[in-house]
């Protein structure tokens, strides 16, 4: 079955476009990413399956690019979330010191900005890529540069998937010769493998069609994210 959308007869995206499902699968990897990092902060193996969710949004972020009716409206969707987000996050992984966290922002800026840089690159409003661009590097984005590296894979290579997994590969090789001091890396035979190489896990999803018919309400995806921080926390008060 051919899952190409198009858009005046033009072919679009020739990837995975079961979002909702890929949503899911982000949301789950996120969750216990999460979980592992406060709780089971010894057991990096929580972090190793955590890799697969950025990747995952920012792909989904890819196709919302393409498909919605209203960029605009996505973008201050995105913002407005992150605003929101913002407090939760702190108090979920920096509780203790939240006045010195206030501007360590979380994923959902990081997405907003690589989304509205990416959207600047696709219209050639160079202007905001270029602005895009200087505020990964100038602020203190979670995943940095990563999102809009992502998402400009994912579009340009948007009808050549063969050739986006390909980069999306070779972004994460050098992962492959990691630190033997670091916590989170694979360790085999005396050797280091950083645990970004896990973030290869996220390429069936993008790019092998699935249609398992899930529908999850949009507003679910972004009320989770502040939702489970503040689980989180209530459970570090708690225990």
């Amino acid at each position: 079955m051919e899952h190409t959308v198009t858009t005046a007869g033009q072919p679009r995206l020739k990837t995975n476009l079961d979002t909702d499902f890929i949503k899911l699968a982000a949301i789950i990897s996120m969750t216990i990413d999460h979980v592992g990092s406060v709780f089971f902060p010894q057991y990096p193996a929580f972090r190793w399956i955590g890799r697969i969710a950025f990747p995952l949004f920012s792909y989904c972020l890819t196709v919302g690019m393409l498909y919605t009716r209203d960029i605009r409206k996505y973008l201050f969707r995105l913002g407005a979330f992150a605003l929101i987000s913002q407090p939760f996050w702190i108090l979920a992984f920096n509780g203790d010191d939240i006045l010195g966290n206030l501007f360590n922002l979380n994923i959902f800026f990081t997405l907003v900005v690589s989304l509205a840089a990416a959207w600047g690159f696709k219209e050639k409003k160079w202007w905001l890529f270029a602005a895009g661009l200087i505020l990964l590097n100038l602020i203190n984005f979670d995943y940095a540069m990563t999102g809009l590296i992502l998402i400009l894979i994912f579009y340009l290579c948007r009808n050549k998937p063969w050739l986006g997994a390909v980069i999306y590969t070779l972004t994460y090789l050098p992962a492959l010769n990691g630190y033997m001091e670091d916590p989170l890396a694979l360790k085999v035979a005396g050797h280091a493998v950083g645990f970004e190489i896990f973030a290869l896990l996220a390429l069936p999803f993008i790019y092998i069609h699935t249609n398992t018919g899930i529908k999850i309400s949009k507003w679910f995806f972004y009320i989770y994210y502040p939702a489970h921080l503040f689980v989180i926390w209530l459970l570090q008060l708690i225990l």
